[in-house]
């Protein structure tokens, strides 16, 4: 039972680095989770302080998530119409691949900026605190996971 735990684990942690930068996946919730089931096993590996401690930190990263990409935006002067455009952009982005994901939010942020009769200035400076966002998020995101990650591998071996 013990391996099954270990490789539900990991398939929750791989799960959970793919969705720091997939935004249909909660990376650093699938990261805990990854941790929560490692409780399952015949020794529990971590104190229960620990366990909550990490379940705070997914839910503030996650919240943060979505948070940081609005601010910067709106930051760097980017209106509601440059966040929308953002938003869209992000999900057209996902079938684009990779770099979709960097540049979807980017140009529809800066299209949604031009057709709300922003000068083009102002549509790249919304464009920016997009791209600025997204990357801070997602850094954030995988950072974290990392951490869970270690702690997680560490675990097996103890």
């Amino acid at each position: 039972m013990e391996i099954l735990w270990m490789v539900v684990g990991g398939l929750l942690l791989v799960l959970g680095v793919l969705g720091c930068f997939l935004p249909a996946l909660p990376g650093p919730p699938l990261g805990f989770l990854a941790l929560l089931v490692q409780q399952l096993r015949a020794e529990p590996p971590f104190t229960t302080r620990f366990i909550l401690v990490w379940l705070a930190v997914a839910l503030v990263v996650t919240l943060l998530d979505y948070w940081i990409p609005v601010y910067s935006t709106k930051k760097l002067g980017g209106t509601r119409a440059g966040m929308w455009g953002a938003t869209v952009g992000l999900i057209v982005g996902l079938f684009l691949g990779p770099w979709g994901l960097v540049i979807g939010p980017f140009f529809g942020a800066m299209a949604a900026e031009l057709m709300n009769n922003q000068n083009s200035e102002v549509a790249l400076k919304s464009a920016l605190g997009s791209l600025v966002g997204f990357l801070l998020g997602t850094v954030l995101k995988l950072a974290v996971t990392a951490v869970m990650g270690w702690h997680l591998v560490a675990s097996f071996f103890a």
